[in-house]
């Protein structure tokens, strides 16, 4: 038959066009948007505060060991010895700090609760000790440490700082459980006092520095106890009267105070430490003259190696470098306080909230004294400078966040699907055994799957 095609009811079909759906055009996203999107993806994924933890903290300390060994090398020679005698004693220190770090990291939470009370014991202890004629030794005019044989000192304050944070957590905690913190008898009894302990301790010896990451530490734990504001301002109030107190009566520290944002050494070189600093800042430029370049290290700026090593690695690392160990101890500040703000347990919330406090704290106000923002208050960069006392506590306090950071429930379970699939028995226990007969049977179900379509 010849003509257009009929349909069934006889008539022509009708040409009906078909509709091309058009063509998406291209999307035109802000690039910073877009890249804010990808790191708050990378923010909410469940390993993020463990492997920033981690993974700062190490870059940390191992950038640490690689400036005190160039900072202190000059300061060796001078005292007639060789020229990596602190770098040696600084991997010896950061070597048994990492035993430190992974015992707190496997330790249940139980058993950190259950060692806050002899950790505030023996600090105290020490701390005592201190005091006595014959143990204790000065150093710079505070009598903060006790000698433990030859060039070994320890300087038990170091040790509080760890004490006020397990023994306040557990005690906070407690309280919590037994709804007690609406009074404000039990926020602050026995916590203020026993930190005031400590606190009278440690200025008996003259450390301010010291003194002042506690009071850091006991504002902290208030603050995440939910102290109410007048209750905190009160507080608050009377730690800066005795801090004024402290300063007033002190020529030395009114001294450091007087050298806030000065630009020479001023009458009897009275703010030496404080400029010299900021010349070794000024002088690195963008990328630093290089490792072991400095010119300050040569006898121009005390404390090296100690104090001030954030200014020598702005001499020798430049802008670049000290910026990278800002961005470091940002990262593990954010995320220290993302663990303590996503767990369900009191404990866990008010020590990590603790640890971050000290190390944020130390670090401001360490940075900012050699910066010349902030008095110098004679404490070290945590992590970063020179001296196993201040470095093993640390190193626990770490561990401690990391252990955290690991019980999260998303961590939990993102860890153990990451565990090795290769090299384990059939059948064997743990959280994995379900999937390791999969894993080694991939290409026999490929197989069976063939078989069964019709394939020989």
């Amino acid at each position: 038959m010849s003509g257009s095609p009929q349909s069934r009811t006889g008539h022509p079909p009708v040409q009906r066009t078909v509709k091309r759906p058009a063509a998406p055009g291209p999307r035109h996203e802000n690039p910073a948007l877009r890249l804010y999107h990808r790191l708050r993806r990378a923010w909410d994924r469940p390993l993020t505060a463990y492997y920033l933890i981690s993974g700062g903290s190490a870059l940390i300390t191992v950038l640490g060991l690689v400036m005190v060994y160039s900072a202190s090398q000059i300061t060796a020679l001078q005292l007639s010895l060789p020229g990596s005698y602190f770098f040696r004693k600084q991997a010896l220190a950061a070597l048994i700090g990492a035993g430190l770090l992974v015992a707190a990291m496997k330790m249940p939470v139980k058993l950190h609760r259950a060692l806050a009370y002899p950790i505030l014991a023996g600090a105290v202890f020490l701390m005592i000790l201190v005091q006595v004629p014959g143990i204790g030794v000065a150093v710079n005019g505070n009598q903060n440490w006790i000698s433990l044989g030859g060039s070994f000192q320890i300087q038990p304050s170091e040790f509080g700082k760890l004490a006020l944070v397990l023994w306040g957590a557990d005690l906070l905690a407690r309280k919590q459980d037994k709804r007690l913190l609406t009074q404000w008898k039990h926020m602050l009894v026995p916590l203020v006092p026993a930190a005031f302990m400590l606190l009278g301790l440690i200025m008996l010896g003259g450390d301010m520095g010291t003194a002042i990451i506690l009071t850091a530490i006991l504002f902290g734990l208030l603050w995440l106890a939910g102290a109410p504001t007048r209750l905190f301002a009160g507080v608050l109030s009377i730690a800066v009267l005795l801090g004024f107190i402290l300063i007033k009566t002190s020529p030395n520290r009114m001294a450091r105070l007087g050298c806030l944002f000065a630009a020479d050494p001023g009458p009897n070189d009275s703010c030496w430490q404080a400029v010299h600093g900021i010349y070794a800042l000024a002088s690195g430029g963008l990328f630093g003259s290089g490792l072991g370049a400095s010119v300050e290290k040569w006898g121009q700026l005390p404390e090296a190696h100690t104090d001030f090593i954030f200014a020598v690695t702005g001499e020798e690392l430049g802008l670049a470098g000290t910026l990278s160990v800002l961005a470091l101890f940002a990262a593990l500040g954010y995320a220290g306080i993302r663990v303590a703000g996503r767990t369900e347990d009191p404990f866990v919330r008010y020590a990590a909230g603790g640890v971050t406090t000290w190390i944020t704290a130390q670090a401001v106000i360490n940075i900012g004294a050699v910066l010349g923002l902030l008095p110098i208050a004679g404490v070290p960069l945590p992590l970063f400078s020179y001296g196993g006392s201040a470095l093993l506590p640390t190193m626990f306090a770490i561990g401690l966040l990391i252990a955290f950071a690991r019980d999260e429930p998303g961590a939990r379970a993102a860890l153990a699907l990451r565990q090795p699939r290769f090299g384990r028995k059939r059948g064997a226990g743990g959280a994995g055994s379900k999937r390791s007969p999969r894993s080694w049977n991939t290409m026999r179900r490929r197989a069976s799957a063939a078989r069964s379509s019709g394939e020989r």
